[in-house]
Order: C-alpha cells, then sequence, then structure tokens
C-alpha cells in the first residue's frame, strides 16, 4: 500500500553533505550536554526510599502524587504495583529522615485523605544498588550496539554496515543529548525506549540497504547515487506509513501515559523523528561517502544488461 508515488527519483544524494552537517552538529551538540551537564538519573539509579501501600479501592493516583509533592519531595515515582489498589512510591534518600521516618511521614499524608490506607512495604534502595542497575544498563546498551554491528556486518558490506551503525548510534547519542540539556529524568524505562529505538532505527536502515542492493541488480546502468536516490524514493511511502503509524501509538501514550510513562514516550517520539532522518539522509549518505559501490554487494557480471522495471517501483 502507498500514500503517494513519486514518478522520479528525489536527488537525496545530491544534498547529502548539507544532512550530514545537520546531523554532525546535532550530534557534537548532544556530546557537549552530556559530558558538561550530565543526567538528572531517577532514585532507581541514586538510591532511595520504596513504600508500598494500598488502598480499599482504587487508588487515585494523583491525589497521591499531589500529597507527595506537599511534602516538599520534587524527584519521586507513584505508579499502580499489581493491582489498581496497590500503589509503589519511590522516594529520594534524605539526610533528615531514614527509610522508615519517610514512609510514615507519607502514610500519614495519605490518610489525611483516605483513613483506610495500609502500609504493605518499606525497602530502603543504596546507591551501591543504583550503581549496579546503571552500569547493567549500560552493558545492555553495550550489547544491543554490538549485537547490530555483527549483524549489519554479515548481512551487508562493511561499507553499509558501518553507516548504518553510525546513523543509528546517532539517534541515540542525539536523544541522551535532550536528556541532557533539558536535565529531563533518565529512568530505566528511558532506557528501555533507547534501546528500542536503536533497534527501530536499524530495521529502517535494513529495509533501505536492502532496497539499494535490490536496485543494484535490477537498475545496472545507474550510478550509485542515482541507485541510492531511486532506493530511498520507493521506501518513502513505507517510511510515512509505519512511522506515522508508530508515532500516533507513542502519542497516545505521551499524552494519556501518565508521569509514569511520560519520559519513556518522549524518549520514543525523538528518536522516531531522527531515526526517520538518520535512515533516509545520515545512513545512505555516508555509505556514498564511504566509497560504496555496486561490487560491493554484488558480483561483477560480463555482460552489461539492464534488467527490465526501470520504473519506480
Amino acid at each position: 500500500m502507498e500514500f503517494f508515488h513519486f514518478r522520479k527519483p528525489i536527488p537525496f544524494m545530491r544534498h547529502r553533505l548539507i544532512f550530514n552537517l545537520i546531523s554532525l552538529v546535532f550530534f557534537l551538540l548532544a556530546i557537549f550536554f552530556i559530558a558538561t551537564r550530565g543526567f538528572h538519573f531517577s532514585i532507581e539509579f541514586t538510591g532511595g526510599t520504596v513504600v508500598e501501600v494500598t488502598y480499599p479501592e482504587a487508588a487515585p493516583l494523583d491525589q497521591v502524587r499531589g500529597a507527595v509533592s506537599d511534602l516538599g519531595y520534587t524527584d519521586f515515582q507513584v505508579q499502580n504495583f499489581g493491582t489498581s489498589r496497590d500503589v509503589l512510591i519511590r522516594l529520594p534518600a534524605s539526610a533528615d529522615q531514614n527509610a522508615a521516618e519517610q514512609s510514615q511521614q507519607v502514610l500519614s499524608e495519605l490518610q489525611k485523605a483516605q483513613p483506610q490506607v495500609e502500609l504493605r512495604r518499606v525497602e530502603f534502595v543504596g546507591p551501591q544498588i543504583g550503581k549496579e542497575l546503571a552500569y547493567d544498563g549500560l552493558l545492555a546498551l553495550l550489547f544491543v550496539a554490538v549485537g547490530i554491528v555483527i549483524y549489519l556486518a554479515v548481512r551487508f558490506e562493511w561499507k553499509f554496515a558501518l553507516a548504518g551503525m553510525i546513523a543509528n548510534l546517532h539517534d541515540v547519542v542525539i536523544i541522551l543529548g535532550f536528556f541532557a540539556f533539558f536535565q529531563w529524568e533518565f529512568s530505566l524505562a528511558v532506557l528501555a525506549g533507547v534501546l528500542a529505538v536503536l533497534g527501530y532505527s536499524v530495521n529502517e536502515s535494513v529495509i533501505i540497504m536492502d532496497r539499494i542492493r535490490e536496485n543494484f541488480r535490477k537498475h545496472r546502468k545507474m550510478s550509485v547515487a542515482e541507485t541510492i536516490d531511486l532506493s530511498v524514493t520507493q521506501t518513502m511511502s513505507r517510511t510515512v506509513i509505519t512511522h506515522g503509524s508508530t508515532q500516533m501509538m507513542v502519542l497516545s501514550i505521551l499524552i494519556f501515559g501518565g508521569p509514569t510513562l511520560h519520559y519513556f514516550a518522549l524518549a520514543l517520539t525523538i528518536g522516531i523523528w531522527f531515526g526517520i532522518y538518520s535512515s533516509i539522509f545520515v545512513a545512505a549518505g555516508l555509505a556514498l561517502a564511504l566509497g560504496a559501490k555496486r561490487e560491493d554487494m554484488l558480483r561483477p557480471v560480463k555482460k552489461d544488461d539492464e534488467v527490465p522495471g526501470e520504473e519506480l517501483a
């Protein structure tokens, strides 16, 4: 299914230098903000107190958040846990109070509005646990990146594989740059969003590279740049359909998912839009800059015959 059909290829590669310079600027700015501002880690990474309470009926999460906020907390998390009656509250560590005192203070505040609220569990998560989570998260990101490199190297010639990997890491670094610049809370959910974007972006790059390889075989008289332009143009309709439908789903999470999923959806939104940009303008342009040619993907043929099917698919 196609929403639109182009009669002629769009000359993307003619402007690849401009597109790559734009990407380079965003990439360098992201690294600068990551290095100078760092991340605003959630208490999952920094440690704190976990309080579990239960309500006789469905818990009013907005009311709970308001009560915790009234106690002076700004960096906290409130979410359902198990059932709609159970609430999990994560509080940052306090220098003036221990975990028991924090939990009793929160419970007293909640019972002002609902006396039937019961305290189920109190647990203190030390900074060491947070460091382990951060280490495991970075390790997971590294394994995913290495796995994608291996996959691209096996499926494509090294120039296309390297270009695709750079384009995908470009998306991840820019997402992290946004979180560093705006000091948005970086949690395990956000890390999951970053990993999802990495897999999502590589899928788009692989589809475009597969189309390039197919057109190398079908249109042997075209130059490399013309073949890439044709391939990217042919996948434009698919890109709009898949990314548009995904963005609608993510947008619903962003609007209706509440504070717990807000930054997760935000990371996905940034990743989707920059993933479109990098797959179309960065990966193919880098492959061409690295000297990609038809012989990299196809065995040379003795007779330069044109395969029927010159029109856009």
